[in-house]
Protein backbone atom coordinates (compact mmCIF):
# COMPACT_ATOMS: atom_id res chain seq x y z
CA UNK A 1 0.00 0.00 0.00
CA UNK A 2 1.39 3.21 -0.45
CA UNK A 3 0.94 5.94 1.28
CA UNK A 4 0.35 9.64 -0.50
CA UNK A 5 2.06 12.54 1.47
CA UNK A 6 -0.71 15.18 1.97
CA UNK A 7 -0.34 18.43 -0.59
CA UNK A 8 1.17 21.76 1.36
CA UNK A 9 -1.39 24.18 1.71
CA UNK A 10 -1.27 27.61 0.18
CA UNK A 11 -0.16 28.87 2.97
CA UNK A 12 2.87 26.46 3.04
CA UNK A 13 3.38 27.07 -0.50
CA UNK A 14 3.00 30.92 0.35
CA UNK A 15 5.95 30.99 2.43
CA UNK A 16 8.08 28.58 0.38
CA UNK A 17 7.57 30.95 -2.63
CA UNK A 18 8.38 34.20 -0.20
CA UNK A 19 11.49 32.27 1.12
CA UNK A 20 12.63 31.17 -2.52
CA UNK A 21 12.11 34.99 -3.84
CA UNK A 22 14.00 36.24 -0.51
CA UNK A 23 17.43 33.97 -0.81
CA UNK A 24 17.31 34.63 -4.83
CA UNK A 25 17.21 38.54 -4.16
CA UNK A 26 20.11 38.56 -1.16
CA UNK A 27 22.08 36.30 -2.61
CA UNK A 28 22.23 37.93 -6.14
CA UNK A 29 22.48 41.56 -4.60
CA UNK A 30 25.87 40.13 -2.93
CA UNK A 31 27.76 38.44 -5.50
CA UNK A 32 26.53 41.30 -8.06
CA UNK A 33 28.06 43.54 -5.15
CA UNK A 34 31.11 41.40 -5.76
CA UNK A 35 31.19 41.23 -9.92
CA UNK A 36 30.51 45.12 -9.48
CA UNK A 37 32.70 46.76 -7.19
CA UNK A 38 35.59 45.45 -9.11
CA UNK A 39 34.04 47.15 -11.80
CA UNK A 40 33.84 50.39 -10.11
CA UNK A 41 37.59 49.62 -9.47
CA UNK A 42 38.90 48.97 -12.24
CA UNK A 43 37.55 52.21 -13.51
CA UNK A 44 38.90 54.19 -10.57
CA UNK A 45 42.33 52.49 -9.34
CA UNK A 46 43.46 49.17 -10.50
CA UNK A 47 45.43 50.20 -13.92
CA UNK A 48 48.10 52.37 -12.14
CA UNK A 49 47.91 49.68 -9.55
CA UNK A 50 48.56 46.74 -11.68
CA UNK A 51 49.00 47.97 -14.86
CA UNK A 52 51.91 50.96 -13.86
CA UNK A 53 53.92 52.10 -16.73
CA UNK A 54 51.68 52.96 -19.52
CA UNK A 55 49.98 55.70 -20.29
CA UNK A 56 46.16 56.36 -18.75
CA UNK A 57 44.48 55.29 -21.44
CA UNK A 58 46.28 51.90 -21.85
CA UNK A 59 46.40 51.28 -18.24
CA UNK A 60 42.41 52.11 -18.47
CA UNK A 61 42.01 49.75 -21.27
CA UNK A 62 44.05 47.24 -19.59
CA UNK A 63 42.08 47.22 -16.28
CA UNK A 64 38.98 46.94 -18.50
CA UNK A 65 40.19 44.28 -20.54
CA UNK A 66 40.48 42.31 -17.03
CA UNK A 67 36.83 43.12 -16.53
CA UNK A 68 36.19 40.93 -19.76
CA UNK A 69 37.96 38.29 -18.58
CA UNK A 70 34.95 37.70 -16.05
CA UNK A 71 32.55 37.86 -18.73
CA UNK A 72 34.83 35.17 -20.85
CA UNK A 73 34.31 33.18 -17.28
CA UNK A 74 30.79 33.38 -17.48
CA UNK A 75 29.42 30.83 -20.05
CA UNK A 76 31.73 28.49 -18.87
CA UNK A 77 30.37 28.81 -15.45
CA UNK A 78 26.72 28.88 -16.94
CA UNK A 79 27.37 25.76 -18.36
CA UNK A 80 29.02 23.73 -15.63
CA UNK A 81 26.63 24.53 -13.21
CA UNK A 82 23.67 24.48 -15.65
CA UNK A 83 24.49 20.84 -15.89
CA UNK A 84 24.72 20.17 -12.43
CA UNK A 85 22.03 22.44 -11.55
CA UNK A 86 19.85 20.50 -13.83
CA UNK A 87 20.63 16.90 -12.97
CA UNK A 88 21.49 17.43 -9.33
CA UNK A 89 19.68 20.56 -7.98
CA UNK A 90 19.45 24.46 -8.25
CA UNK A 91 20.38 25.35 -4.42
CA UNK A 92 23.77 23.01 -4.61
CA UNK A 93 24.89 25.29 -7.78
CA UNK A 94 23.36 28.39 -5.97
CA UNK A 95 25.31 27.41 -2.44
CA UNK A 96 28.75 27.01 -5.05
CA UNK A 97 28.51 29.93 -7.08
CA UNK A 98 28.57 32.25 -4.12
CA UNK A 99 31.30 30.43 -2.25
CA UNK A 100 33.51 30.60 -5.66
CA UNK A 101 32.77 34.33 -5.80
CA UNK A 102 32.98 35.11 -2.17
CA UNK A 103 36.87 33.69 -2.27
CA UNK A 104 37.70 35.26 -5.21
CA UNK A 105 36.50 38.64 -4.30
CA UNK A 106 38.16 38.81 -1.06
CA UNK A 107 41.50 37.26 -2.32
CA UNK A 108 41.31 40.61 -5.22
CA UNK A 109 41.36 42.61 -1.49
CA UNK A 110 44.19 40.89 -0.29
CA UNK A 111 45.98 40.57 -3.59
CA UNK A 112 49.75 42.69 -3.71
CA UNK A 113 49.89 44.91 -6.62
CA UNK A 114 52.76 45.19 -9.44
CA UNK A 115 54.56 47.50 -6.96
CA UNK A 116 55.23 44.80 -4.47
CA UNK A 117 55.06 41.01 -6.58
CA UNK A 118 55.90 42.49 -10.16
CA UNK A 119 53.92 40.85 -12.75
CA UNK A 120 52.71 38.26 -10.85
CA UNK A 121 50.08 40.74 -9.81
CA UNK A 122 48.28 41.39 -12.72
CA UNK A 123 48.50 37.33 -13.59
CA UNK A 124 46.65 36.45 -10.28
CA UNK A 125 44.28 39.39 -10.86
CA UNK A 126 43.49 38.08 -13.91
CA UNK A 127 43.11 34.39 -12.80
CA UNK A 128 40.91 35.86 -9.97
CA UNK A 129 38.60 37.51 -12.17
CA UNK A 130 38.13 34.35 -13.84
CA UNK A 131 37.06 33.02 -11.20
CA UNK A 132 34.52 35.48 -10.24
CA UNK A 133 33.36 35.12 -13.35
CA UNK A 134 32.32 31.27 -13.37
CA UNK A 135 30.71 32.60 -9.91
CA UNK A 136 28.70 34.56 -11.36
CA UNK A 137 28.21 32.44 -14.62
CA UNK A 138 26.33 29.96 -12.82
CA UNK A 139 24.66 32.29 -10.13
CA UNK A 140 21.66 33.66 -12.19
CA UNK A 141 20.11 30.72 -13.58
CA UNK A 142 20.36 29.30 -10.33
CA UNK A 143 18.46 32.02 -8.59
CA UNK A 144 15.70 32.80 -11.54
CA UNK A 145 14.60 29.08 -12.02
CA UNK A 146 14.45 28.85 -7.81
CA UNK A 147 12.63 31.96 -7.82
CA UNK A 148 10.14 31.72 -10.78
CA UNK A 149 9.79 27.61 -9.82
CA UNK A 150 8.44 28.11 -6.82
CA UNK A 151 6.28 31.33 -7.40
CA UNK A 152 2.71 31.19 -7.02
CA UNK A 153 0.41 30.48 -10.46
CA UNK A 154 0.33 34.22 -12.47
CA UNK A 155 3.21 35.71 -11.03
CA UNK A 156 6.14 33.72 -12.25
CA UNK A 157 6.95 37.51 -13.48
CA UNK A 158 6.39 39.16 -10.33
CA UNK A 159 8.46 36.60 -8.72
CA UNK A 160 11.21 36.74 -10.91
CA UNK A 161 11.70 39.97 -10.99
CA UNK A 162 13.51 39.52 -7.03
CA UNK A 163 16.88 37.96 -8.75
CA UNK A 164 16.78 40.99 -11.27
CA UNK A 165 16.14 43.27 -8.57
CA UNK A 166 19.51 41.81 -6.96
CA UNK A 167 21.34 43.14 -9.65
CA UNK A 168 21.13 47.00 -9.33
CA UNK A 169 20.56 46.31 -5.41
CA UNK A 170 24.53 44.97 -5.89
CA UNK A 171 25.57 48.51 -7.85
CA UNK A 172 23.69 50.12 -5.02
CA UNK A 173 25.32 48.26 -2.43
CA UNK A 174 28.85 48.59 -3.79
CA UNK A 175 28.87 52.41 -5.03
CA UNK A 176 27.61 53.05 -1.28
CA UNK A 177 30.65 51.36 -0.40
CA UNK A 178 32.86 53.34 -2.43
CA UNK A 179 31.30 56.95 -2.46
CA UNK A 180 32.76 57.57 1.90
CA UNK A 181 35.83 55.94 1.06
CA UNK A 182 36.63 58.51 -2.35
CA UNK A 183 35.10 61.33 -0.63
CA UNK A 184 37.00 60.82 2.96
CA UNK A 185 40.21 59.70 1.45
CA UNK A 186 42.87 61.48 -0.41
CA UNK A 187 44.31 59.52 -3.98
CA UNK A 188 46.96 58.72 -2.19
CA UNK A 189 45.03 56.83 0.82
CA UNK A 190 42.67 55.56 -1.69
CA UNK A 191 45.02 54.19 -4.36
CA UNK A 192 47.28 52.48 -0.91
CA UNK A 193 44.72 50.81 0.94
CA UNK A 194 40.94 52.09 0.34
CA UNK A 195 39.80 50.60 -2.72
CA UNK A 196 40.74 47.26 -0.75
CA UNK A 197 38.16 47.96 1.92
CA UNK A 198 35.06 46.95 -0.58
CA UNK A 199 36.71 43.75 -1.33
CA UNK A 200 37.19 42.61 2.15
CA UNK A 201 33.80 43.39 3.08
CA UNK A 202 32.71 40.56 0.93
CA UNK A 203 33.49 37.79 3.66
CA UNK A 204 30.52 38.89 5.40
CA UNK A 205 28.18 39.58 2.96
CA UNK A 206 28.26 36.32 1.61
CA UNK A 207 28.47 34.57 5.31
CA UNK A 208 24.83 36.65 5.31
CA UNK A 209 23.23 35.17 1.71
CA UNK A 210 25.19 31.77 2.78
CA UNK A 211 23.21 31.20 5.66
CA UNK A 212 19.66 32.09 3.77
CA UNK A 213 20.35 30.21 0.93
CA UNK A 214 21.00 26.98 2.96
CA UNK A 215 17.68 27.18 3.89
CA UNK A 216 15.69 26.98 0.75
CA UNK A 217 14.25 23.89 -1.08
CA UNK A 218 14.45 22.21 -4.51
CA UNK A 219 10.98 23.35 -6.60
CA UNK A 220 7.83 20.83 -7.03
CA UNK A 221 9.15 21.99 -11.34
CA UNK A 222 12.79 20.16 -10.61
CA UNK A 223 11.35 17.26 -8.11
CA UNK A 224 9.02 16.90 -11.09
CA UNK A 225 11.73 16.47 -13.81
CA UNK A 226 14.12 14.45 -11.74
CA UNK A 227 12.94 11.04 -14.19
CA UNK A 228 14.15 12.67 -17.07
CA UNK A 229 17.06 14.33 -16.05
CA UNK A 230 18.46 11.07 -15.56
CA UNK A 231 17.61 9.92 -19.19
CA UNK A 232 19.18 12.97 -20.39
CA UNK A 233 23.19 12.50 -19.71
CA UNK A 234 24.07 15.74 -20.99
CA UNK A 235 21.21 18.71 -20.80
CA UNK A 236 23.32 20.85 -22.89
CA UNK A 237 23.61 18.55 -25.66
CA UNK A 238 19.91 18.84 -26.05
CA UNK A 239 19.62 22.47 -25.74
CA UNK A 240 22.18 23.08 -28.84
CA UNK A 241 20.27 20.50 -30.55
CA UNK A 242 16.61 21.25 -30.20
CA UNK A 243 16.81 24.76 -28.70
CA UNK A 244 19.80 26.58 -30.08
CA UNK A 245 17.78 29.07 -32.06
CA UNK A 246 16.06 30.14 -29.00
CA UNK A 247 19.32 30.27 -27.46
CA UNK A 248 20.62 32.59 -29.73
CA UNK A 249 17.69 34.81 -29.95
CA UNK A 250 17.58 34.80 -25.71
CA UNK A 251 20.85 36.00 -25.96
CA UNK A 252 20.45 38.39 -28.32
CA UNK A 253 17.54 40.12 -26.05
CA UNK A 254 20.13 40.29 -23.65
CA UNK A 255 23.09 42.57 -25.25
CA UNK A 256 21.74 45.88 -24.83
CA UNK A 257 20.19 45.73 -21.16
CA UNK A 258 23.68 43.81 -20.83
CA UNK A 259 26.38 46.13 -22.44
CA UNK A 260 24.59 49.22 -22.02
CA UNK A 261 24.45 48.63 -18.13
CA UNK A 262 28.09 47.91 -18.06
CA UNK A 263 28.63 51.31 -20.08
CA UNK A 264 26.47 53.02 -17.67
CA UNK A 265 27.67 51.93 -14.38
CA UNK A 266 31.68 51.52 -15.46
CA UNK A 267 32.52 53.31 -18.35
CA UNK A 268 30.62 56.23 -17.55
CA UNK A 269 32.38 56.69 -14.35
CA UNK A 270 35.80 57.17 -15.98
CA UNK A 271 34.15 59.07 -18.75
CA UNK A 272 32.82 61.86 -16.08
CA UNK A 273 35.92 62.46 -14.22
CA UNK A 274 38.00 62.50 -17.47
CA UNK A 275 35.94 64.02 -20.24
CA UNK A 276 33.40 66.18 -18.25
CA UNK A 277 35.89 67.24 -15.33
CA UNK A 278 34.04 65.66 -12.55
CA UNK A 279 35.20 64.55 -9.51
CA UNK A 280 34.64 60.33 -8.67
CA UNK A 281 32.29 61.20 -5.76
CA UNK A 282 30.16 63.36 -7.86
CA UNK A 283 29.88 60.46 -10.61
CA UNK A 284 29.23 57.84 -7.68
CA UNK A 285 26.45 60.08 -6.56
CA UNK A 286 24.99 60.19 -10.15
CA UNK A 287 24.76 56.36 -10.22
CA UNK A 288 23.58 55.81 -6.89
CA UNK A 289 20.62 58.55 -6.93
CA UNK A 290 19.23 56.43 -10.52
CA UNK A 291 19.69 52.90 -8.96
CA UNK A 292 16.18 52.88 -7.16
CA UNK A 293 15.08 53.95 -10.49
CA UNK A 294 16.14 51.01 -12.21
CA UNK A 295 14.93 49.09 -9.25
CA UNK A 296 11.27 50.30 -9.99
CA UNK A 297 11.31 49.71 -13.69
CA UNK A 298 12.49 46.00 -12.91
CA UNK A 299 8.98 45.71 -11.00
CA UNK A 300 7.12 47.58 -12.97
CA UNK A 301 8.07 45.87 -15.90
CA UNK A 302 7.64 42.38 -14.35
CA UNK A 303 4.24 43.16 -12.81
CA UNK A 304 2.63 43.95 -16.34
CA UNK A 305 4.41 40.67 -18.13
CA UNK A 306 2.12 38.71 -15.92
CA UNK A 307 -0.65 41.10 -17.34
CA UNK A 308 0.29 41.72 -20.89
CA UNK A 309 2.80 39.12 -21.80
CA UNK A 310 6.54 39.07 -21.29
CA UNK A 311 7.07 39.26 -25.10
CA UNK A 312 4.77 42.64 -25.23
CA UNK A 313 6.28 44.43 -22.25
CA UNK A 314 9.89 43.49 -23.96
CA UNK A 315 9.27 44.84 -26.91
CA UNK A 316 8.06 47.92 -25.80
CA UNK A 317 10.71 48.38 -23.37
CA UNK A 318 13.50 47.71 -25.88
CA UNK A 319 12.01 50.00 -28.80
CA UNK A 320 12.29 52.59 -25.85
CA UNK A 321 16.07 51.68 -25.13
CA UNK A 322 16.58 52.62 -28.21
CA UNK A 323 15.70 56.28 -28.20
CA UNK A 324 16.56 56.40 -24.36
CA UNK A 325 20.44 55.15 -25.57
CA UNK A 326 20.56 57.68 -28.81
CA UNK A 327 19.86 60.60 -25.71
CA UNK A 328 22.23 60.06 -23.13
CA UNK A 329 25.66 61.04 -23.96
CA UNK A 330 24.35 64.43 -25.30
CA UNK A 331 22.45 65.17 -22.12
CA UNK A 332 25.34 64.33 -20.33
CA UNK A 333 27.93 66.03 -22.47
CA UNK A 334 25.69 69.01 -20.64
CA UNK A 335 27.82 68.53 -18.19
CA UNK A 336 25.02 70.29 -15.84
CA UNK A 337 24.27 67.97 -13.02
CA UNK A 338 20.64 68.12 -13.32
CA UNK A 339 20.64 67.34 -16.75
CA UNK A 340 23.00 64.93 -16.15
CA UNK A 341 21.13 62.97 -13.59
CA UNK A 342 17.67 62.69 -15.28
CA UNK A 343 19.96 61.02 -18.14
CA UNK A 344 20.87 58.73 -15.91
CA UNK A 345 17.57 58.25 -14.14
CA UNK A 346 16.25 57.69 -17.73
CA UNK A 347 18.18 55.19 -19.01
CA UNK A 348 18.06 53.46 -15.10
CA UNK A 349 14.49 52.76 -15.41
CA UNK A 350 14.55 51.65 -18.83
CA UNK A 351 17.49 49.64 -18.41
CA UNK A 352 15.39 47.94 -15.80
CA UNK A 353 11.93 47.51 -17.28
CA UNK A 354 14.03 45.38 -20.40
CA UNK A 355 15.69 43.54 -17.28
CA UNK A 356 11.85 42.56 -15.77
CA UNK A 357 10.75 40.21 -17.23
CA UNK A 358 13.85 38.54 -18.32
CA UNK A 359 14.00 36.02 -15.58
CA UNK A 360 10.34 34.18 -16.61
CA UNK A 361 10.62 34.65 -20.21
CA UNK A 362 14.23 32.57 -20.39
CA UNK A 363 12.41 30.13 -17.61
CA UNK A 364 10.10 29.22 -19.34
CA UNK A 365 11.37 29.21 -23.02
CA UNK A 366 13.04 25.74 -22.04
CA UNK A 367 11.70 22.31 -20.41
CA UNK A 368 12.33 21.86 -16.57
CA UNK A 369 14.91 19.22 -17.29
CA UNK A 370 17.29 21.57 -19.13
CA UNK A 371 16.15 24.86 -18.10
CA UNK A 372 19.17 25.74 -16.09
CA UNK A 373 21.20 24.81 -18.97
CA UNK A 374 19.37 26.74 -21.70
CA UNK A 375 18.41 29.67 -19.36
CA UNK A 376 22.18 30.30 -18.29
CA UNK A 377 23.36 30.28 -21.36
CA UNK A 378 21.02 32.49 -23.52
CA UNK A 379 21.85 34.82 -20.53
CA UNK A 380 25.31 34.24 -20.90
CA UNK A 381 25.91 34.53 -24.82
CA UNK A 382 24.27 37.94 -23.99
CA UNK A 383 26.15 39.09 -21.15
CA UNK A 384 29.52 38.20 -22.82
CA UNK A 385 28.59 39.73 -25.92
CA UNK A 386 27.27 42.69 -24.50
CA UNK A 387 28.83 43.57 -21.01
CA UNK A 388 31.95 42.14 -21.21
CA UNK A 389 32.89 44.10 -24.72
CA UNK A 390 31.29 47.31 -23.91
CA UNK A 391 33.49 49.54 -21.32
CA UNK A 392 36.36 48.41 -23.76
CA UNK A 393 34.58 49.29 -27.13
CA UNK A 394 33.44 52.88 -25.68
CA UNK A 395 36.79 54.25 -24.08
CA UNK A 396 38.38 52.65 -28.06
CA UNK A 397 35.69 54.65 -29.64
CA UNK A 398 35.98 57.42 -27.75
CA UNK A 399 39.38 57.30 -27.88
CA UNK A 400 39.42 56.95 -32.27
CA UNK A 401 37.06 59.30 -32.57
CA UNK A 402 36.94 62.47 -30.18
CA UNK A 403 33.37 62.18 -29.75
CA UNK A 404 30.83 60.66 -27.65
CA UNK A 405 28.52 60.23 -30.82
CA UNK A 406 30.41 57.29 -31.90
CA UNK A 407 29.62 55.51 -28.33
CA UNK A 408 25.93 57.02 -28.81
CA UNK A 409 26.23 54.92 -32.43
CA UNK A 410 27.41 51.74 -30.57
CA UNK A 411 24.73 52.13 -27.44
CA UNK A 412 21.54 52.50 -30.56
CA UNK A 413 23.22 49.36 -32.65
CA UNK A 414 23.17 47.03 -29.85
CA UNK A 415 19.93 48.35 -28.60
CA UNK A 416 18.43 47.45 -31.91
CA UNK A 417 20.26 44.10 -31.65
CA UNK A 418 18.09 43.00 -29.02
CA UNK A 419 14.93 44.57 -30.36
CA UNK A 420 15.10 42.96 -33.43
CA UNK A 421 15.97 39.74 -31.14
CA UNK A 422 12.80 39.89 -29.40
CA UNK A 423 10.96 40.45 -32.17
CA UNK A 424 12.39 37.21 -33.58
CA UNK A 425 11.43 35.58 -30.62
CA UNK A 426 8.27 32.65 -30.06
CA UNK A 427 7.33 32.27 -26.51
CA UNK A 428 4.57 29.82 -26.72
CA UNK A 429 4.12 29.62 -22.98
CA UNK A 430 3.71 33.56 -22.66
CA UNK A 431 0.95 34.29 -20.06
CA UNK A 432 -0.56 36.67 -22.58
CA UNK A 433 -0.14 33.45 -25.74
CA UNK A 434 -2.11 31.26 -23.13
CA UNK A 435 -4.66 33.93 -21.98
CA UNK A 436 -5.81 34.57 -25.92
CA UNK A 437 -5.74 30.53 -26.49
CA UNK A 438 -8.11 29.73 -23.93
CA UNK A 439 -10.58 33.02 -25.20
CA UNK A 440 -10.18 31.33 -28.91
CA UNK A 441 -10.80 28.01 -27.14
CA UNK A 442 -13.91 29.37 -25.38
CA UNK A 443 -15.56 31.31 -28.66
CA UNK A 444 -14.84 28.01 -30.68
CA UNK A 445 -17.33 26.07 -27.89
CA UNK A 446 -19.54 29.05 -27.87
Amino acid sequence: MTITAPAPSPEVLQRKARKAALGSFVGTAIEWYDFFIYGTAAALVLGPQFFPGTSELAGTLAAFATLAVGFVARPIGGIVMGHFGDRVGRKSMLVTSLLLMGFATVAIGLLPNYAAIGVAAPVLLVALRFVQGLGVGGEWGGAVLVATENAPVGKRGLYGAAPQIGVPAGVLLANLVFLPLTAVLDDAAFAAWGWRVPFLLSAVLVVVAMWIRLGLEESADFEASRDAAGEVKLPLAEVLVKHWKTVLLAGGTFVATNGIAYAYMVYVLKYGEAELGFGKSTMLFLLIASCPFWMAGMAISAYKSDIIGRRRVYIISSSALVIVAALFFPLMDTAMLPVMLVAMIALGFVLGACAGPQSALFAELFPAHIRYSGASLGYQIGAILGGGLAPIVATSLFAAFGTSLAVTAYFVLIALVSLVSILLLRHPHDPAVAVAQSRRSEQEVA
